[in-house]
């Protein structure tokens, strides 16, 4: 398991790429080695993902029955973590960043924790206010994780925005449409209220 100490230089690092502190990328090594380890960050954001979920279904009909929401969404949750770093070695692949690969799928695993925190009060918070205003905490949310992703991809990279906003596009289509599918296969329906 990850040691407090990795926790604490890791979220170090994750908010260091939202101050646009130039030596954010520092925080994660650059080895083999520790971006495997950084998929350890799956765990620990499992619970507050679990957190997510429930409160999501809390406001959706769905037709599926309860094992198998849970079984179909455990495994887009780990699909969906994955799935990024496997399409992102074949672009590293063919443009010369395997160099980097390791710190960069490391950055983008840490980065999830806080992240998590803040979605899952997000979440809640748009949960307890009046519709319209829950929406753009949503909406917020979204710009911010949107926008922590391209700070992220452009400190450790080394690119400019354009193609850190392609990268983008490639982490958040794919898992757009996995949710789709996904919910599509659930028999999700919006809101009870």
């Amino acid at each position: 398991m990850l040691s407090a100490v990795e926790i604490a230089r890791g979220m170090q690092g994750a908010l260091g790429f939202l101050q646009r502190d130039p030596a954010a990328p520092s925080y994660f090594e650059n080895t083999a080695e520790a971006c495997v380890r950084s998929f350890l960050v799956m765990v620990l954001v499992a619970p507050l993902h679990a957190a997510l979920m429930l409160i999501r279904f809390s406001h959706v009909s769905v037709a599926a029955g309860e094992f198998e929401i849970i079984a179909v969404e455990a495994l887009r949750y780990v699909v969906d973590w994955l799935l990024f770093p496997v399409l992102f070695y074949e672009i590293a692949r063919r443009r010369n960043w395997l160099g980097l690969f390791p710190r960069y799928i490391s950055a983008l695993n840490w980065v999830n924790l806080p992240a998590m925190i803040v979605a899952v009060i997000g979440v809640v918070l748009a949960t307890l206010v009046p519709n319209v205003i829950g929406e753009l905490i949503r909406l917020a949310l979204q710009a911010l994780f949107f926008y922590w992703f391209l700070v992220t991809t452009r400190g450790v990279l080394n690119i400019g925005w354009g193609p850190a906003a392609l990268l983008l596009v490639v982490n958040w289509a794919p898992s757009l449409f996995l949710s789709l599918i996904v919910d599509r296969f659930l028999g999700v329906a919006p809101g009870i209220g």
